[in-house]
């Protein structure tokens, strides 16, 4: 939005009741869920609010709405008409794209975790007006970028390498997928794939299988482990699984390489 916030903003937490009402108010409204959900109906589009759906009510607009079960709501409303037509010509403009008609918009990760930091500070200061006018104008601001702004930036973060080679070792005796290592670098799977190739000089897939040998190699030579306990150390479904991989990739078997140690 604008720099400041709307003229006018409510914010309240409320459990919508099972029962279906309809009503019309001259303001617009955007609803979101802290916990639960809701059926609401816009000018007739139907939809649902929850943790990862919002509602956007158009000033005027008749609306139904019923919780499900037990639910709690963030609801702002924004300005009424009056208010509205005394906002910046800037602030009016954004305000009417981002309700120019209903609107169930998906709320990303980073704005959910918005979402749950603003219900806890409500809860336990939502007495305090600036606090809880701050924090609605933060999340309107927040919604109108994802949905009217300029598409964001691709923040392209250096991989932790330690980290990632730490985690690798800590967790080699089971299975590691490229998902779980995309969330300890706090990436998606498909920027995390080409960023550790970048990285590494390897794919995840053929690090973990290198990591897996280089562990093993290390047992047999070093160890007096039985061959299906260095199997089980090094992350390898069974016994026969290590010796097809080391014979594929480093031309011996575990028992040769014991003998030559």
């Amino acid at each position: 939005m604008h720099a400041g916030c709307p003229p006018t903003l409510g914010v309240r937490l409320l459990c919508l009741s099972d029962q279906s009402h309809t009503h019309t108010h001259g303001h617009h409204q955007m609803v979101l869920s802290l916990a639960g959900r809701a059926e609401f109906e816009v000018a007739g589009q139907g939809g649902e609010v929850s943790r990862m759906r919002a509602c956007l009510v158009p000033g005027d607009a008749a609306h139904a709405f019923a919780g499900l079960g037990d639910n709690s709501m963030l609801i702002l409303d924004l300005a009424d008409e009056a208010a509205f037509d005394r906002a910046p010509a800037p602030e009016r403009a954004q305000l009417g794209r981002l309700f120019d008609g209903p609107r169930y918009p998906l709320l990303d990760a980073d704005f959910q975790h918005l979402l749950a930091y603003a219900g806890v500070e409500l809860t336990r200061y939502g007495h305090e007006p600036g606090l809880s006018h701050a924090l609605g104008g933060l999340l309107l601001q927040a919604l109108h970028l994802r949905l009217c702004g300029p598409a964001p930036a691709i923040v392209r973060r250096p991989l932790d390498r330690e980290r990632i080679e730490t985690y690798i070792e800590r967790h080699l005796g089971r299975t590691v997928s490229v998902a779980e290592l995309a969330r300890v670098a706090c990436l998606s799977p498909s920027h995390f794939h080409q960023q550790f190739k970048d990285c590494f000089g390897l794919t995840p897939h053929q690090y973990l299988l290198k990591a897996r040998l280089d562990r093993a190699v290390r047992l047999l030579r070093e160890s007096p482990l039985p061959l299906v306990r260095i199997a089980e150390e090094c992350g390898f479904s069974s016994q026969s699984a290590l010796t097809t991989a080391m014979r594929r990739h480093l031309g011996l078997t575990p028992r040769s390489l014991r003998r030559a140690a």
